[in-house]
């Protein structure tokens, strides 16, 4: 089988190059700088895989889209999925969209998630296609591109929101970051070191996965909303409004409350242990 990555010279593209070669693919790629077009991959290949950043995906896909035969699978691992998925069945081929849950700088995929959200394919294509994962050890979540595309609102969108607007108060306050790790404690050096490993990455990804994402805003203005709240019972110093909006909160977290102390006690004791 031949596994054809547009964008293959990248970070990601060339760590998924590394997981069809250890499945036992040839695999072939294109970038800038590349002997091979995106054409010729399209053509080629038996899978085509497009890896490129999130603003170029959909111009990407639907420039070769139309070489793409019946008997060829088109991917992508955009971080967004509705309209990378959309765009692909334009083609003639099977469509399966793809969101590795991880960064580039990942050893390998034990212990990883990838999202797949199939939209046109054989059962066998499927399990095919997902069995080269497995069998590194990534775990697979299936969903719709619009479900994905919802959910990434929180998990990504919001998150990294909020670790921006973190980042940006504390540089508000004039507080020197590294005389605040001089009073930390590993919880608050563990949340700056997400700060810090945010901020010395690609700021083109994050702008791309907070403002092309349509289910972002709603989502933001949740947030808006909590901070408000939240500040206006802080500011009341009613320790009872406190405790309520505490409670309400916990009891929304109550199947998670467990293994989130378990799993943050191992990260501070290993924090303190270096």
């Amino acid at each position: 089988m031949l596994a054809g990555i547009i964008g293959g010279t990248g970070q990601m593209g060339r760590f998924f190059s590394g997981v069809f070669e250890a499945a036992g693919w040839e695999v072939i790629v294109s970038g800038t700088k590349t002997p091979l077009t995106n054409p010729d991959v399209a053509e080629m290949a038996d899978l085509v895989m497009v890896s490129v950043p999130i603003r170029a995906t959909v111009g990407v896909i639907r420039e070769i889209a139309p070489l793409l035969s019946e008997e060829q699978v088109f991917c992508d691992l955009t971080s967004l999925k509705a309209e990378p998925v959309r765009a692909m069945l334009e083609s003639r081929a099977e469509v399966i969209g793809l969101h590795p849950m991880f960064g580039p700088g990942a050893v390998s995929l034990r212990g990883q998630t990838i999202v797949a959200t199939p939209a046109r394919c054989k059962p066998e294509t499927l399990k095919g296609l997902l069995s080269v994962f497995r069998d590194q050890g990534a775990a697979i979540t299936l969903s719709t591109p619009e479900d994905h595309d919802r959910m990434m609102a929180v998990i990504q969108g919001l998150t990294h929101f909020g670790t921006l607007a973190k980042a940006e108060a504390i540089r508000r306050t004039g507080a020197d970051v590294g005389e605040t790790l001089a009073f930390t404690s590993p919880v608050y050096r563990i949340e700056m070191g997400f700060v810090g490993r945010l901020l010395a990455q690609n700021a083109g990804l994050y702008g791309d996965i907070l403002q092309m994402n349509p289910a972002v805003p709603e989502v933001l203005a949740a947030f808006e909303e909590a901070v408000r709240a939240l500040r206006e019972i802080v500011e009341s110093g009613d320790d009872e409004r406190f405790r309520a909006f505490f409670a309400a909160n916990a009891g929304h977290y109550a199947s998670f409350l467990r293994t989130a102390t378990e799993e943050t006690d191992d990260l501070i004791n290993h924090t303190v242990g270096r």
